[in-house]
Formats: C-alpha cells, structure tokens, sequence
C-alpha cells in the first residue's frame, strides 16, 4: 500500500516519517535565540487542511503508521460458513488500538507545542459545541477550552487543536441521549441498522427503540463514499478475509455489494475513510454480530466530511 503524500508549506512529502524527518530538519534549523519570538508570532486564521493533519502521538502496536485500512470492495463469494468455522473468535486488538488519537498539525506534532495556536478543520463547529465565541479563529481560551474537553476523554495530545477526532467524540456524545431525534432514519416494527454518515456514527433501532448502540464508524472516503438509501444484510461471516486485499475482515455483515460493517485492527479515527465499508472498533462489530441477522434492513444517508 503506498504512503500518504503530505504537503508541508506546498512542499509534497511522501510518507508520515519521511515528513516527520523533513520537518525536524526544518524545526531543529529555524530554532535557538530566535524560538521564544517565533512561537509569540500571530498565528493565520486559516484552518488547517484535515489532509494535512498527522496523529499527535507515536502510533501504539494496533496503530501502525496506516491511514486507512482496505476493504473488500467487491461483493464477495457467498456461502455457507460451517458450525466449526463459526465458533472461532476472531482475534483480539492489540492493546491501545482503538485509543483516541488527534490528529494535529506537522509542526505541532514535532514541536509537542502545549497548547496550538493553530485553526483546526473543526474550529467552528467546535466552538459553537463548546458554546465559546464562533469565529472560527483559534485563541488562547480557545484552546485551554477544546484541551479540557480533550482531556476529560482522553484524547491524545490534549493540546487544544479543533481536529476530526475531538469533533467525532463531540458527535457521539449529542448521538447518545436520542439518536434519531431528527427522524432521519425510519421506525419501522422490525430491526433497522441506522448509518449517519454526517456524525459518523451508527445504531440499530426497532420500533422506536434503540437496541444498539450509537457507536463511534468510519464511513467511505472521496470516490468510495459508503452508498446512501435502503439495503439489507445478504451475508454474514464472522472470520471473513478480504481476499482483495488479503487483510482480515472481523464480524463482517455485508448490506451492499462489498459493503459492509466489519472491524478493524486499527484506528477508525483517521482523517481519511474506507474504501466503503463502515469500519467499527472490534468489541463494537462483536456486539452489533450478535443483534442484526440475515435479511435485517440497513439504512444510510448523509455525506462524511470531504466526501
């Protein structure tokens, strides 16, 4: 799989180390006498691009330096999955795979700044959450404000960036309570798998009744936008593979061609989406295994951010 291509200051960098190792050069040579005045310089109001962002902290063993992880893509073969094949568990994650990991500047990363004054992608959305003055510019309360909410949910670095993981927990919390509360997905007397691709987050409900979840997805990316409307769960595999990609597919329930909820052994709070398929944190698939059943009914609509 080839690396992710960084712009840093319109200059392109292939792979996240190779930007890292650009970067330190660039931090290590414009430091000394000068630091101190460099980091009281008036920050650009202008957000960060999210396809700037890199993650905060040294990725643990279930977070590889990936930003995505394949799916399956194309519908895959069916079939009858044996009594013996089904009783196997798939793996457990590695630990500190699904933990939330912001994704921040280059030079924030590199520096460890304390507080960025940078503008995130979500500085707007963010600040109207947190019900602070919606400018959409990055300020010294600004920052102490999304840094304590950050770090009431353990989100790594607390450094006060308005980044996609930090608006995304945001989005699960306001999803808690009542998650349909805007009726955009349908109350039927049977079971129906909700997909906002807008919160990016996904429930199951039956007569009005929320029987899973919300919990936290990652939705199709630009290009391979997970398909909005009316589906239904054609296939069940617990251990599948995807064969494409030759890369484990765990608790996969397909709705849609080669779309379907599986887990992952990664991050799902990445800056960019799957191929299609909505990607779920193991425990989460595990759960979601044991409430929907062949032929139970999926609904998405929305559009995730950048698709």
């Amino acid at each position: 799989m080839s690396g992710r291509i960084v712009r840093y200051r319109g200059r392109p960098l292939r792979g996240i180390a190779a930007a890292l190792a650009a970067t330190v050069v660039v931090v290590c040579l414009g430091a000394g006498a000068g630091g101190a005045a460099a980091d009281a310089a008036p920050r650009p109001a202008t957000a960060v691009a999210e396809s700037d962002l890199v993650p905060g902290v040294p990725p643990g063993p279930g977070q590889p330096w990936q930003v995505d992880t394949p799916d399956q893509m194309l519908a895959p073969k069916v079939y009858t999955p044996s009594a013996r094949e089904d009783a196997v568990e798939p793996k457990a994650a590695a630990p500190g795979t699904y933990d939330l990991v912001e994704y921040v500047p280059l030079e924030d990363a590199v520096a460890k700044v304390s507080c960025s004054k940078l503008t995130g992608p979500y500085q707007r959305q963010i600040e109207q959450w947190l019900k602070l003055k919606v400018d959409g510019r990055q300020s010294a309360s600004d920052c102490k404000a999304v840094q304590r909410f950050q770090k009431s949910y353990r989100i790594k670095p607390a450094i006060g960036f308005a980044g996609p993981v930090t608006w995304y927990q945001m989005m699960l919390l306001s999803a808690k309570k009542n998650p349909n509360a805007d009726k955009n997905c349908p109350v039927k007397s049977y079971r129906v798998a909700c997909v906002d691709l807008n919160r990016q987050v996904t429930w199951v409900q039956k007569a009005g009744k929320v029987v899973f979840g919300p919990v936290q997805m990652r939705s199709g990316r630009k290009g391979h936008a997970t398909r909005a409307g009316r589906h239904s769960v054609y296939w069940r595999h617990k251990n599948h593979w995807s064969t494409l990609y030759n890369s484990p597919m765990p608790y996969a329930q397909f709705f849609d061609g080669g779309e379907a909820f599986h887990a992952v052994y990664g991050s799902i709070y990445t800056t960019l989406g799957s191929w299609g398929c909505v990607n779920l944190r193991l425990g989460d698939a595990k759960k979601l295994w044991d409430v929907l059943k062949k032929g139970d009914k999926v609904y998405v609509w929305g559009h995730r951010t950048g698709t």
